[in-house]
């Protein structure tokens, strides 16, 4: 994609192996060949489930929420966010991970609460450890995006999970998660058979936050979904039907994003109307927060 300032966009995302699809959502690069009348390109990432980036040294600013923009690591590790993450990049070159709840349970050795709304360096961290191989092997690869995946998934086959002790019942959240018709942390506990007290336990140690906080960034996500595909649409024709009125609507909004959904829809969003779109064609879901770990087919 190219835009009317001259900057060369490319986003490209590619399914897991079925095997891996209730780990890992997709992977993504991303390539940027920005212009001299736009060097800087800024743009907001909504919340979503955790991901790993690999990218050029120096190339993004980031910051989730309302904290200062810093520089990001070479491997930048960010878990859950309820937050909007505002970021600016130039020209160059990032993979990316996306990782469901049972994937950050499975490869990462922390709760996923400890690293809520945060991003950490990857390589610096031993939390993240089993991805550290890879972000050596992407920094030192001169390659092009197919051998690039493939040693992505080279590596991710090696790392393969094996059984968790609390994998089905994160399943069984998740899956519910993503059902329009829940709103209610009682009904969840009910679908899941568990104990609000334990449901909420394993909650932050898989997804990083409470059900209900889950439930109600779910509601957003699937009316932010729609105009993400879709900017030209107004608000009113995008909401949820959980919302009570467009002032529900707009409280949820502002909590998630930072700012009034007019605000936002103001903004140019080089990057992530593109990444959506993209990611829908792939992955049939506009957001990562929307898909189904049970989905096996692409």
């Amino acid at each position: 994609m190219r835009n009317e300032l001259g900057n060369a966009i490319t986003i490209r995302f590619a399914l897991p192996a079925e095997e891996l699809r209730p780990y890992v959502t997709t992977y993504y690069c991303t390539e940027v060949a920005a212009s001299p009348k736009e060097p800087v390109l800024e743009d907001y990432l909504h919340p979503e489930w955790a991901n790993l980036r690999f990218m050029d040294e120096g190339w993004a600013q980031s910051a989730i929420g309302d904290a200062p923009l810093e520089a990001s690591p070479a491997f930048s590790a960010t878990g859950p966010t309820s937050k909007a993450a505002r970021f600016r990049i130039g020209t160059g070159r990032s993979w990316g991970i996306g990782l469901m709840p049972l994937g950050w349970a499975n490869f990462v050795d922390a709760p996923a609460s400890d690293y809520a709304d945060r991003t950490a360096d990857g390589n610096a961290d031993n939390a993240f450890a089993a991805f550290q191989p890879l972000a050596r092997a992407l920094a030192a690869s001169t390659g092009d995006f197919a051998s690039e995946l493939r040693l992505i998934e080279a590596h991710m086959a090696q790392i393969a999970p094996t059984e968790n002790a609390s994998a089905q019942a994160i399943q069984r959240i998740n899956a519910q998660l993503v059902d329009p018709e829940l709103s209610k942390v009682a009904d969840l506990a009910d679908r899941v058979a568990m104990n609000v007290r334990s449901l909420e336990r394993l909650s932050k140690r898989a997804f990083g936050f409470t059900p209900k906080l889950l439930l109600r960034r779910q509601r957003f996500l699937r009316s932010l979904a729609q105009f993400m595909l879709d900017p030209s649409l107004r608000w009113l024709s995008t909401l949820d039907y959980q919302y009570h009125d467009q002032a529900h609507f707009v409280r949820d909004f502002k909590r998630f994003m930072g700012m009034s959904p007019t605000a936002y829809s103001r903004l140019e969003k080089p990057l992530l109307v593109a990444a959506a779109r993209a990611r829908m064609a792939i992955a049939g879901e506009a957001v990562q927060g929307l898909h189904d770990p049970r989905n096996k087919g692409s």
